[in-house]
């Protein structure tokens, strides 16, 4: 299975209405090279697709013309339940915000928003209903917006690690893989291993990954 992750693809805040939805849309035209290209089987995005929400129709819209099946989830920069219903719009967009998708020995686990929590009850509460009926040799792909704490991807010089605590834990105490997030504009195109896990915050250039 081959993946093509991304995420924060959101315009300057330097620029305002169109002119900053046109650098996210070039974006994702390069995707679509990248998709036909590469053979991508399924695209991930880990939120912040838009800025503050502007043109979020055309955003999905865009999205969806990728044409292979997308995982998304909401960032900091969205509504989740003004994503929940446009998502529905689109067969090939599914929505995963606190839910499983099993596809083949995978569970993509999703949560979206947040970003700045250093723990997350929700999450905790969220991620248990998700795994509860998921057979025990499943292996998990986490897919937040927020990154697990301690790792390149939540390291911010000045501030030092700022990811959240309960992903970190969830990801020591579960079958977790890989764990792919955002938000962090510093820890753009990082990875590290914590555990069996592979941190990835495959930045707003993306990121192609294989999975046996």
């Amino acid at each position: 299975m081959k993946i093509l992750a991304f995420t924060d693809i959101h315009g300057s805040n330097k620029k305002v209405g169109y002119v900053a939805v046109s650098e996210t849309m070039k974006r994702l035209d390069r995707f679509k090279k990248i998709i036909k290209q590469e053979n991508i089987d399924y695209v991930i995005c880990c939120g912040d697709f838009t800025f503050f929400n502007d043109y979020i129709e055309e955003v999905l819209q865009k999205i969806a013309d990728l044409s292979v099946p997308v995982l998304l989830i909401h960032g900091n920069h969205e509504d989740e339940m003004e994503v929940k219903i446009l998502s529905k719009q689109y067969d090939n967009i599914q929505y995963i915000h606190k839910k499983a998708k099993v596809i083949g020995n995978y569970a993509f686990l999703g949560y979206g928003g947040d970003g700045f929590s250093r723990r997350n009850p929700d999450f905790i509460s969220s991620m248990h209903k998700a795994i509860e009926k998921l057979p025990k040799n499943t292996k998990y792909v986490l897919i937040t917006h927020g990154p697990p704490h301690g790792t390149k991807a939540d390291f911010r010089p000045g501030y030092g690690h700022v990811g959240n605590l309960d992903y970190r834990e969830f990801i020591e105490k579960h079958p977790v893989i890989l764990s792919l997030c955002g938000h962090i504009h510093e820890g753009f195109d990082t990875h590290q291993k914590v555990g069996d896990a592979l941190v990835i915050n495959p930045g707003p250039e993306g990121k192609i990954i294989e999975l046996e």
